[in-house]
């Protein structure tokens, strides 16, 4: 099932995918992807077969009403033998990994991270960590 999602705001396919998630964690790394360059990642999860042909099974998960990250999808898409990375740069990958981290599915390196981000996206990475700790009314 594919959704259109030309038209649609990154933070809105955001929304989308956390209609019935309650995992604070989940919510603020999917809120962060959603943020990230208008919704780069939740986009290709949505429309490019390669990422869930390289996590060996769907990012998305349809078993409810709506859709959903399935988070353990993304690990496995980090350690696959090819990395997202080919269609991305390294401060998107970073974003990646630091939403995956948020929900426990991936180990980082902060020290890459933030030599791979921006200003704008370093912000967006301690907006999600906060939202993640504290709730998103924080």
């Amino acid at each position: 099932m594919l959704m259109a999602t030309r038209g649609i705001t990154g933070k809105e396919l955001a929304d989308d995918l956390l209609q019935g998630v309650s995992s604070e964690q989940m919510r603020a790394a999917t809120r962060l992807l959603g943020a990230h360059h208008d919704g780069y990642w939740l986009r290709r999860f949505f429309e490019d077969q390669e990422l869930a042909d390289a996590a060996g099974q769907p990012i998305l998960e349809h078993a409810g009403p709506h859709p959903s990250i399935d988070w353990n999808a993304v690990g496995l898409l980090l350690l696959a033998d090819s990395p997202p990375a080919r269609k991305a740069s390294s401060s998107e990958v970073a974003v990646l990994e630091f939403a995956a981290s948020l929900v426990g599915r991936a180990p980082i390196q902060l020290q890459r991270v933030i030599h791979a981000v921006d200003d704008t996206e370093f912000r967006l990475l301690l907006r999600a960590l906060m939202a993640a700790a504290y709730g998103e009314t924080h």
